[in-house]
């Protein structure tokens, strides 16, 4: 059953000078109990595109311009405040990147994760005193009385990560928006982190929208990634996908740059050159025609290739990704040897 439908949402951002276009054209859905990820550099429009479905974003200067986000049947970008207030952390919750500016410094812990429960629920205050403590224990927190009365800066910065999931799964909810949840963390943490989102997604039922830049945190988490570029999604499809077959350059040089321990010392690391553009100067044409090696100068530079149309279970916005009897495939003919292999 399809949970969060999200059609064509494009969001500006008023400078003052100009307009940037932070998100452009963004489609996707996620279903009860799927985990759903969205990947690409820093300023591709990730973290907006999450922080909009709850509209957290002040408008001004945020503008979104067009598109609908339904979810359960309800258009969230027309419903009245008071609704959505009710919706936020009751139905669909969200965790944040860091949670040490996420989490209020001058209140204990528990309090927090008290105040989550008290906004959408009328609880006795025995039950509360039950519940927090449980809680806390549910994502893993050792001594959860004790770190109930500690205050923010008291605590590591991975069980200040696992009090935000608690304060994100107080209410239950039937989506969980996790930016970039496990990028502050050391690897060690990340890994527990991980496995208990996939832990509490199991117990709970829940969806996850899971924004990351890390290519394999997403890979051990998600069952479908979308990859944004420049406020666009260029790929989409299953993780299996994406990592045996990528059909676009973006996609192909962020894999490529994932360092490989099987591989040896055997020079330089892979890396795309130049950086995503400003999103208030974007390139016309394919956006990623600056930094991409099949690049032809022409269409690329002129004309903006598109999604395939919304049949295809795994596509790529970009001219050399053509139907080759029922299957979509990157086929840049310029790089193609006389066998139709591609030349390295």
């Amino acid at each position: 059953m399809t949970l969060l439908t999200v059609e064509n949402l494009t969001v500006h951002f008023d400078t003052g000078q100009d307009t940037a276009r932070a998100v452009d054209g963004v489609s996707f859905s996620v279903d009860a109990g799927e985990t759903v990820g969205i990947v690409g550099e820093s300023g591709c429009g990730k973290s907006v595109t999450g922080l909009s479905i709850l509209r957290l974003i002040p408008m001004p200067p945020e503008k979104i311009v067009d598109g609908t986000i339904t979810f359960r049947g309800q258009d969230l970008l027309t419903v009245p405040e008071t609704s959505l207030r009710s919706l936020r952390g009751r139905a669909i919750s969200l965790i944040f990147q860091e949670p040490m500016s996420s989490l209020n410094p001058v209140l204990t812990c528990g309090e927090q994760v008290r105040e989550a429960i008290r906004a959408h629920e009328k609880v006795k205050p025995a039950d509360l005193r039950r519940r927090v403590p449980e809680l806390l224990a549910t994502v893993g927190i050792p001594d959860p009385l004790q770190c109930a009365k500690a205050y923010p800066h008291q605590l590591s910065g991975g069980m200040r990560q696992r009090i935000m999931i608690a304060i994100a799964l107080a209410c239950k909810p039937d989506l969980l928006i996790a930016d970039e949840p496990t990028t502050a963390l050391d690897v060690t943490v990340q890994a527990q982190i991980l496995e208990l989102l996939r832990h509490l997604q199991e117990q709970f039922g829940m969806a996850i929208l899971f924004i990351s830049h890390d290519l394999g945190v997403i890979a051990e988490t998600a069952h479908r990634i979308l990859v944004m570029y420049a406020g666009q999604i260029v790929e989409q499809g299953t993780v299996r996908d994406l990592f045996h077959h990528p059909l676009h350059p973006y996609t192909r040089g962020l894999l490529a740059s994932i360092p490989n321990a099987r591989a040896g010392n055997r020079g330089p690391m892979a890396a795309i050159p130049g950086r995503v553009p400003a999103a208030n100067h974007l390139p016309s044409g394919c956006r990623f025609h600056p930094r991409c090696p099949y690049n032809d100068g022409e269409s690329c530079v002129e004309q903006d290739p598109g999604l395939p149309d919304s049949s295809w279970k795994h596509s790529g916005r970009c001219h050399y990704i053509r139907d080759t009897g029922g299957q979509l495939e990157f086929r840049p003919a310029e790089h193609l040897d006389q066998g139709g292999r591609e030349q390295t």
